[in-house]
This record gives structure tokens, C-alpha cells and sequence, in this order.
């Protein structure tokens, strides 16, 4: 039997460019993965290795029958255009990615922001289903926000909406990367985190190692209670400035749970003395948010016909086939 697809295309693949993996995937029209593809991203070797890593990663996947393929990167990102203006851990500058991949495969091709991308599959397929006020904060190296005000996703009129990391909490505090001081990223960023922790004479490779040692370290005890206040400050000032309705944590530091949600939600009530804090909760997409949102927005993008073409998280995927890199 002939698949659906092959005579009306709905298949989409999604890359998902990160600061250290490059993943992929190709979505049939019921919205099974299909097929995956994972990449070590070369940054080291410059900017013209990173495109043609991602180049690489949708040829792989594109077949007969793909109807578009949907990109995701950090930095800043302008959608329309399909342009990398600046990811300055990729070494990306007014970089045409969508244009480079769309030589290759022949296709529409579109690029989002990576957490507004998590953002848009967190509304669609997780916790933000029927919430028309939601917030999306990505918790890992740095920290980026996705915004639904009113049931759109906010991309802002410099299209940098959502940089939520860069929130001043603490007058004259930690130096930011950004060149201000007392950002929330200075404090909660999984980076910032350890960088803190050193400072402490005591040794740590990840947030993880920090949060392992809660119970025993009064140091990893303090500086998280320093990061999960700084945070909780900042999302009480973007809930009395929009009203989220939900406010929706993602990213590596999730994996903490409890001991990162506790502490948050008293932090974001204490900030909110006249009103109830929205609900705070953590992500169930897992670490594929931002390569669904990228497939979403592709389909949306290029106007798939009605009931094709959806991602599903839920729906089984099949073994990946392996590929070299």
C-alpha cells in the first residue's frame, strides 16, 4: 500500500541547533518520529562548519514526501527572515541558515528561536494546552523565556521577546555576560550556578553536582537558595507586568524537581502580596521541546492541510537509523 505521504506530502523535519548537539527528526503525517539524528555541533571549527553540520542533518532526513523542514537556534533570530543575527556561542552572525538548508533539501524551510519554538510545543502539546497567558522558562546554560499573551506567542518588535535571563533582580549585583549587573542569569543560569559555587573554594562540574549536595553543603545550600529567589523575584515582576496564567519551567535544572519548584514558588509568592502566584510547574516535553516546536512552526508556517502533519509527543517512535556523521 502506498503511504499517505508519498501523494500528500505532510512529513516534516525538524533540526534543532544546540551550543553542543545538533538533533533531528523526521515527523510522518500522524506525527510518529520516524526517524532521529543526533550530531556533535562543531562550533570550534566556525561558522561555516556549524551550517554545514546543520545542512547535513536535514539532507539526512528529508525523503519523497517532506513537506517543509522547520530549523531552531539560540541567539537572535529573525524568523522572517530565516537569519542567525547573532549567536555569539556558535559564532553566528547575520548567518542565512534557513536559506543554506532550503539549497539543499528543496523545500520550505523556516527558523524560530530554540525556547520560542519549546514554547509554541509547550502550548500546543504540554502544559500550556487551553492556557491563554503562559510563560516558558528554559533553565540551562543561560536562561530565555517564551511568552503567550492573549494565545499568541510574543516575538516583541525586534523579534528578542522572551530574554528573560536579562532581568536586572539585584541592584549592583553579579556582573552578567550581557554587561549588566544583577541579572537573574547571573545567579540561576546552570553556568552562573557553578561559577558561584567555585567562588566557594569548593570544586563542581554541573548544576547537578550543586543540587546532589543540598542536605550536606551549607555552600551549594546557599548559593541555590540564591539562585531560586533571584528567580522566583524575576517571575513575580513578568506575572504582575502580563498575568500568566502558567508558568512553565524547562530545561536541564528541572531535573532538581521539588527542590527547585519549593523554593521558586514561595520566592514568586513573596514578590505577590496582593494576589495568588500563578501555578508553577515543570515541563513534561523533556529535552525534544525545542525540535517539536521547530516541526509545529514548520507546518504552521507552510499552511498544512487540516489534520495532517501534527507532532505528537505521546506517539511511539522507531528505532533511529543509524547514520555517520
Amino acid at each position: 500500500m502506498t503511504h499517505p505521504a508519498t501523494t500528500r506530502p505532510a512529513h516534516v523535519v525538524a533540526v534543532d541547533l544546540g551550543g553542543t548537539t545538533i538533533k533531528a527528526a523526521r515527523y510522518d503525517a500522524q506525527g510518529v518520529a520516524e526517524e532521529t539524528l543526533r550530531l556533535p555541533t562543531p562550533f570550534s571549527r566556525g561558522s561555516d562548519t556549524v551550517v554545514a553540520a546543520v545542512v547535513q542533518a536535514a539532507t539526512a532526513l528529508v525523503r519523497p514526501g517532506v513537506r517543509a523542514v522547520g530549523l531552531c537556534a539560540p541567539g537572535l533570530i529573525d524568523t522572517d527572515a530565516g537569519v542567525v543575527r547573532f549567536a555569539a556561542n556558535l559564532g553566528l552572525r547575520d548567518t542565512p541558515l534557513a536559506a543554506a538548508v532550503a539549497a539543499a533539501v528543496r523545500v520550505p524551510v523556516t527558523l524560530e528561536h530554540d525556547v520560542r519554538a519549546a514554547c509554541m510545543a509547550e502550548q500546543q502539546l504540554g502544559l500550556g494546552v487551553g492556557i491563554s497567558d503562559l510563560l516558558v522558562v528554559v533553565l540551562g546554560t543561560g536562561l530565555a523565556a517564551g511568552i503567550v499573551s492573549d494565545g499568541r506567542l510574543i516575538r516583541g518588535a525586534t523579534g528578542i521577546a522572551g530574554e528573560f535571563g536579562h532581568i536586572p533582580v539585584h541592584a549592583d549585583g553579579e556582573l552578567c555576560a550581557c554587561g549588566q549587573r544583577g541579572c537573574v542569569e547571573a545567579y540561576t543560569a546552570a553556568g552562573a550556578l557553578v561559577r558561584r559555587y567555585r567562588r566557594t573554594g569548593n570544586s563542581a562540574d554541573s548544576a547537578a553536582d550543586i543540587t546532589a549536595r543540598l542536605d550536606t553543603d551549607p555552600a551549594a545550600s546557599r548559593v541555590w537558595a540564591e539562585a531560586t529567589d533571584t528567580l522566583g523575584r524575576a517571575l513575580a515582576t513578568s506575572t504582575v507586568l502580563l498575568d500568566h496564567q502558567r508558568i512553565v519551567l524547562a530545561g536541564g535544572m528541572t531535573a532538581a524537581g521539588r527542590r527547585l519548584t519549593d523554593p521558586v514558588r514561595r520566592s514568586l509568592q513573596r514578590g505577590l502580596a496582593w494576589r495568588t502566584a500563578p501555578a508553577v510547574q515543570i515541563s513534561p516535553l523533556g529535552a525534544d521541546a525545542g525540535l517539536l516546536g521547530a516541526a509545529l512552526h514548520a507546518l504552521t508556517a507552510t499552511d498544512a492541510p487540516a489534520g495532517q502533519g501534527r507532532v505528537r509527543r505521546d506517539a511511539p517512535a522507531r528505532p533511529p537509523t543509524p547514520r555517520t556523521a
